[in-house]
């Protein structure tokens, strides 16, 4: 049988709501390059998740909402996310995660990532003169002007993995070690860098931009990997 064709009415404020294969209720706006179900729209299931995901006034952020036609990979990309940057056992200072998500986010030319994550990390550092400072620093690719020792050694190692993984060698492990941190704290970097690097692809590959967005909301709860809510 020919496959269904797909009918696209354009609207006002820029969206295209087209009926067909992928169901009603998707729509295409100016936040991504391909269609999302959004919040009103979202059938049980997906709203389901979308429940443990939203911030106030049912806000889903955009790149929550990307994951809208397949609903299971938004499942596995919050259980990630939570665990990666919002974990109690995790030993790092949120604060450092999120710095290091900032920079990955940075080297990768991501946006999206860059403006959300430099809002979480400004709220946990609680100085927001120190805050611009490091966002600076992150923009000149100079982080060596904000931090030294062990957090430079860190930023400086999700860099080689952001863009040269595969030069990396056991010593640079050992550096690690060497600058005081232990494997745990090593494998949370290793983590929260391979986390925004995914994440980051993702969000340029699909064209999406912060339109609709809360700025800086983040799962904050950090005692209960289940709470996904942003706040």
């Amino acid at each position: 049988m020919a496959e269904k064709m797909r009918f696209c009415l354009i609207f006002p404020g820029n969206e295209i709501s087209c009926t067909g294969k992928d169901s009603p209720g998707t729509k295409r706006t100016a936040m991504s390059w391909i269609k999302i179900i959004n919040y009103e729209e979202a059938g049980s299931r997906l709203k389901r998740i979308y429940n443990r995901v939203k911030g106030p006034n049912n806000n889903v952020d955009n790149v929550l909402l990307i994951h809208s036609l397949r609903p299971h990979t938004l499942v596995g990309h919050m259980t990630l996310y939570k665990n990666v940057l919002h974990n109690a056992n995790n030993t790092l200072p949120k604060w450092y995660l999120e710095a290091l998500g900032v920079y990955v986010s940075h080297l990768n030319q991501c946006e999206y990532c860059f403006e959300h994550h430099y809002a979480g990390f400004k709220r946990l550092y609680a100085n927001d003169e120190a805050a611009e400072q490091f966002r600076q620093a992150v923009l000149d690719d100079n982080v060596d002007a904000f931090f030294e020792g062990k957090h430079l050694a860190g930023c400086q190692h999700a860099k080689a993995l952001t863009l040269h993984h595969a030069q990396l060698k056991e010593a640079d492990i050992d550096d690690l070690r060497e600058a005081g941190f232990s494997d745990g704290e090593i494998l949370e970097i290793n983590q929260v860098a391979c986390y925004f690097n995914y994440v980051n692809r993702m969000v340029v590959g699909l064209g999406v931009d912060t339109k609709g967005d809360i700025i800086g909301l983040s799962p904050n709860n950090s005692d209960d990997p289940n709470d996904w809510g942003h706040e």
